[in-house]
């Protein structure tokens, strides 16, 4: 049979045979075939727009796949009205107006096709047709791999879209395909949309990677069913669903997705089961607004990649979490806003870098039958309105195992708190909550915990081998106390209040009671031992000995010597009686990285500390992403909790301007800086707040933030280091590490530092300690091939140990 030929073989039971033999087109071919016709179609490239509208087999030669090309000018390359089966094609489209495969009618089979081409849709499936897809290959970076729509259906076997330039898999209209153990990636919009009522989709064991996009996105009332499947290597958020989309995930994995690893809203409702969500940037799952909801059991979520919580629950959405666990994440459960709601039972949550459970802005949540260890609070209820249940839970190996602040009221019952390392239980901030039958054992400071103004209710509740004491009741005329014990003597109180009784191995609590009562927030244990007073008595003068031993910053010491000397005047003043200027202590530091900027503000805080200003004169060292939450109500959680942790300190944000970006929209950064300004206002004389960052920058961030601006009392702008002041500073890391430069080393040094490339990732002092640390490298790549070195052998640095300049 010649090139270009149709061969025709007619299968049927009629004597009339004249349709069998060879066409020169296959568009006639097709015209002359009926039903049950075999079209053996020669290799070569066809430019012909075929319509099949009969249930033939069309296919290629046998052993020869892809040589046969259908690939006309414009318009459908290949259309199927009919039962056809369709089989070892190249189809190219060229039409980006239309498909380069349309299925209108019937249930074809397609098999072995490879579609290749820039269209609208690679395949689209609509109407009333129900094909079989099996091994179809779809390449179409133009629009969509695979659409389905207008009531269409269909199954598609082992089939892979390789890239598209819209989604990958598109269903709509009331279409309801089912994929099995097929591959979508590479593609620039969602890898899988399912959007409008009626519309829906099935699929299993199925892989959607590397995705400019959502993986699976459903909206508009549609639904989507996925069974052991994966969707990882996205650009944007894993799964999304909108608008009463409802979405079925059993033994999928999730993973590896830079934002949400799940994120539903407007009454969305999903059902995960036996699945797995890792390795996400932002939240595991974000569930939004009244009616949304998600069913969880025997789920794992772990390994978040950012500093986000695990489970987000707001605007009165709920979760139902049943036997599952959350580990490794910064936060596990953050539940906030009335009509929001966590149901979690059976379920362990471990390795929480901060708090287990949050619950704040009249949230609910309940426990049962959970297991919290390793976190930094267990639960913490934080405000007017928030509550719940915890029931028969146990909190091991916490910071504080629950905290109840400002006013929030849960019920805590049968639940026991292991070694924490501050407190079993903390109420504070005019908290209440009722505890019955709890107990705390092993705890570093006190088993209960409960500040001045507090209506708490502790009923048959018992402390064991707490190191300051099992109970701390400031005002013990609040708490309603029944049948409450410890290992220390308890006596029985008046109107049957049940106090405990100082014993000889309680160990004493000065009022007010520590940091515990000075604090309505929370204490946190520091990864590096609390400041002794002796660690803080070196006078100012001693300190501003180290501020003069710096490098260069000359404009910088005189500045921080005329803030000290006013504030010592002001105090002596004071002393004698006299009024005293008032010096605000809230400072701009401007300047490029590696100037000094946080060294002198570590310094300043110390030296105010040692002036009585502040009582402890540390620094807490925030950024933009400390501060700023990714919902609404977190961004001011989050930059309480950094102005709390810098009480009777510093706070340096640097890099504050990102919390003003040039183009907010809806960003949350005006959420933390109005929170800060209020908070610096309130509580002026307990934290010292110092902003930085590059000088222009910081230029337009106060400007545009005028009630900022206001706060602050000066600008310290930081020079970039001269020449030879890195050199200075090489030379004393050489001789802090006992090396020395050697006859010639310090001019080549002054020569490097002149000519190095000043652009905006240059680091200023962090770049002489890098070119230090560079030539030491070097420095050990000479020497170590030397048989016999002396001591100058290995304590010289030469000119030629300098890095070359980038």
């Amino acid at each position: 049979m010649a090139q270009g030929t149709v061969q025709v073989t007619h299968t049927g039971t009629s004597r009339w045979r004249r349709r069998t033999g060879e066409y020169a087109s296959l568009a006639a071919a097709l015209e002359a075939a009926g039903d049950g016709d075999i079209l053996t179609v020669a290799p070569g490239t066809y430019r012909e727009n075929l319509v099949v509208q009969r249930a033939v087999t069309l296919r290629g030669p046998e052993g020869s796949v892809g040589s046969v090309r259908i690939a006309p000018a414009d318009g459908v390359a290949l259309t199927v009205r009919a039962s056809a089966t369709v089989q070892d094609l190249h189809v190219e489209g060229q039409d980006t107006t239309v498909p380069a495969l349309l299925v209108e009618d019937g249930t074809p089979e397609l098999i072995d096709i490879r579609i290749s081409t820039r269209s609208a849709a690679g395949l689209e499936v609509r109407g009333a047709a129900r094909p079989t897809v099996r091994r179809c290959t779809i390449d179409n970076p133009a629009g969509v791999g695979i659409a389905v729509l207008d009531g269409a259906g269909g199954v598609f076997e082992e089939c892979e879209v390789v890239s598209a330039g819209q989604s990958g898999v598109s269903v709509r209209g009331g279409g309801h395909p089912r994929l099995e153990r097929c591959r979508v990636h590479h593609t620039s919009g969602a890898g899988l949309t399912i959007t409008g009522e009626g519309s829906g989709l099935e699929a299993v064991g199925c892989e959607v990677y590397e995705i400019k996009g959502a993986g699976l996105q459903i909206a508009s009332r549609a639904t989507a069913h996925l069974t052991d499947s994966s969707v990882h290597r996205t650009s944007a958020d894993g799964v999304t669903l909108d608008t009463d989309a409802v979405l079925t995930l059993s033994d999928c994995d999730i993973h590896d997705i830079p934002e949400n690893a799940i994120d539903l809203r407007s009454r969305s409702v999903l059902t995960l089961t036996r699945s797995t969500v890792r390795r996400f940037g932002r939240n595991g799952l974000s569930v939004w607004d009244p009616g949304t909801r998600v069913d969880a059991n025997q789920c794992e979520i772990h390994d978040s990649t950012g500093d986000y919580p695990a489970v987000w629950v707001s605007d009165g959405a709920t979760a139902v979490l049943d036997s599952c666990r959350v580990h490794d994440v910064p936060d596990a459960l953050f539940v906030l806003d009335r009509g929001s709601r966590v149901d979690v039972v059976d379920s362990d949550l471990s390795q929480i870098r901060n708090t287990a459970v949050s619950v704040s802005d009249g949230a609910s949540a309940q426990l049962d039958d959970c297991r919290i260890r390793e976190a930094s609070t267990g639960a913490w209820f934080r405000d007017h309105g928030s509550g719940g249940t915890l029931n028969s839970c146990t909190i091991d190996a916490a910071q504080t195992g629950v905290i109840v602040t400002k006013g929030a009221d849960p019920v805590i019952e049968r639940c026991t708190v292991t070694s924490p390392a501050e407190a079993g239980f903390y109420v504070s901030a005019e908290g209440r909550g009722t505890f019955r039958g709890c107990r705390v054992t092993g705890s570093g400071g006190y088993g209960f915990h409960v500040m001045d103004g507090c209506r708490t209710t502790l009923s048959k509740c018992r402390t064991e081998r707490c190191t300051r004491g099992g109970y701390e009741l400031v005002d013990p005329s609040l708490p309603v106390i029944e049948d409450c014990t410890s290992d220390e003597s308890a006596v029985l109180g008046a109107h049957g209040r049940a106090v405990p009784e100082p014993s000889a191995n309680r160990l004493p609590s000065p009022q007010p009671a520590g940091p515990l009562a000075s604090s309505p927030t929370p204490p946190v244990t520091p990864t590096t031992p609390e400041p002794q007073e002796t660690a803080l008595a070196r006078s100012s003068d001693a300190v501003l000995g180290d501020l003069d031993a710096l490098v260069g910053l000359d404009s910088v010491k005189r500045e921080v010597r005329s803030l000290t000397n006013m504030i010592e005047v002001g105090r002596r003043r004071q002393e004698a009686g006299l009024k005293a200027a008032s010096v605000r202590r809230h400072l701009v530091f401007t300047g490029s990285p590696g100037t000094g900027k946080t060294t002198v503000a570590r310094l300043y805080g110390e030296i105010l500390a040692a002036l009585g200003v502040l009582k402890r004169g540390h620094l807490v060292e925030v950024s933009r992403v400390d501060l700023v939450g990714e919902h609404i109500g977190s961004t001011a959680i989050r930059t309480q909790e950094a102005f709390d942790r810098a009480r009777g300190g510093v706070l340096f944000i640097d890099e504050a301007y990102a919390l003003s970006p040039e183009d907010s929209g809806r960003d949350f950064g005006k959420e933390a800086i109005d929170t800060l300004v209020k908070l610096m206002e309130d509580h002026r004389e307990a934290v010292v707040v110092i902003v930085a960052g590059y000088t222009a920058e910081m230029e337009r961030f106060l400007s545009v933030n005028p009630g900022v601006a206001s706060r602050f009392s000066r600008t310290i702008t930081f020079q970039d280091y001269e020449a030879d002041e890195l050199l200075n500073i090489v030379q004393r890391q050489a001789d802090e590490h006992e090396y020395r430069l050697a006859d010639g080393t310090g001019e080549a040094l002054l020569k490097y530092f002149a000519v190095l490339p000043k652009g905006p990732a240059f680091g200023n002092g962090r770049t002489a300690r890098q070119t230090f640390e560079s030539m030491v490298e070097r420095h050990a790549s000479r020497v170590a091939d030397l048989a016999e070195v002396s001591t100058d052998d290995l304590t010289l640095l030469y000119p030629e140990d300098l890095p070359e300049l980038p």
